[in-house]
């Protein structure tokens, strides 16, 4: 398996690629790789000829100092866990100076309006810093197709706008979340839990599904409400937000639409480890 660590090595291997007319898949990640990931990488090869996975810890898009410090780094076992699907997957593993040089800011982006909406309120800057890394990486790796999961759906909803308004010549293809066998969404937060909070967090997808059933009959500001009364009375979870929100807008419903689509989004804190996820509800 190749791996690289510059975007010198990598740019040489992609003109090589490209020079067979085969076609490249890119799935980029954070690393401590999970089923999630690798479901992601299979999806690839479905339309791709060639995968490049990124492997990079993105400074730019963390606002708590001390969760960018705590987030696992490994990435021999990442390496291993990639070779068990397919040895011929390229793997792209830069250095923060290899992204930034010497200067670790985010550009700004506007994205019309989504990235103010959810995350964007609890986390100031995060998707400036999403823009900035996808954006790089999408010039270098040059991917006729780029692989992201609906986990972080505000996340993708975003990258597709930035294709769009930057002219970036990219598919970008949203893959279902990935849950482990209690229904929690997988993430590389979630070996950071604590054995009780293991225990628990099932009830997130339990109540983002138990929301789901209840907006089929009753409105977006009564089934927010419910979701709130049920983590009140929940111990070890602490509700973040809760909020249901048109899929294209990303905008909270206030009045529901039969024209419209809409997504519960939520995200808990289980002690100090952040947990997001997010259902279809129509």
């Amino acid at each position: 398996m190749k791996v690289f660590t510059s975007k010198d090595q990598l740019t040489s291997e992609i003109t090589g690629i490209k020079a067979k007319n085969d076609t490249i898949g890119f799935v980029p990640t954070m690393g401590a790789l999970h089923q999630g990931h690798l479901s992601l990488v299979m999806a690839g090869f479905e339309k791709a000829d060639v995968i490049v996975v990124s492997i990079f810890v993105n400074p730019t898009q963390f606002d708590n100092s001390e969760d960018l410090k705590k987030y696992p780094r490994t990435l021999d076992q990442d390496v291993s866990l990639l070779k068990t699907l397919n040895k011929d997957i390229i793997v792209y593993a830069p250095t923060v100076e290899d992204i930034y040089n010497k200067k670790v800011v985010s550009e700004s982006f506007s994205f019309d309006g989504l990235e103010h909406e959810m995350e964007g309120k609890f986390r100031d800057g995060h998707f400036d810093g999403v823009g900035t890394i996808v954006k790089n990486l999408l010039e270098i790796v040059k991917p006729k197709y780029a692989f992201f999961g609906e986990k972080d759906f505000q996340q993708l909803q975003i990258i597709k706008k930035l294709v769009e308004k930057y002219h970036i010549p990219v598919k970008i293809i949203g893959c279902k979340i990935h849950r482990e066998a209690n229904g929690l969404a997988m993430s590389s937060r979630n070996t950071r839990l604590t054995e009780a909070h293991k225990n628990v967090s099932p009830f997130i997808y339990k109540t983002l599904k138990e929301a789901k059933l209840k907006f089929g009959t009753k409105s977006a500001n009564k089934v927010t409400e419910w979701v709130k009364e049920q983590f009140a009375k929940n111990e070890l979870l602490e509700l973040e937000y809760f909020i249901i929100a048109d899929t294209k807008t990303l905008k909270t419903v206030t009045r529901k639409n039969k024209k419209n689509t809409y997504r519960a989004f939520i995200a808990v804190y289980a002690g100090k480890i952040r947990l997001i996820d997010n259902i279809a509800l129509n």
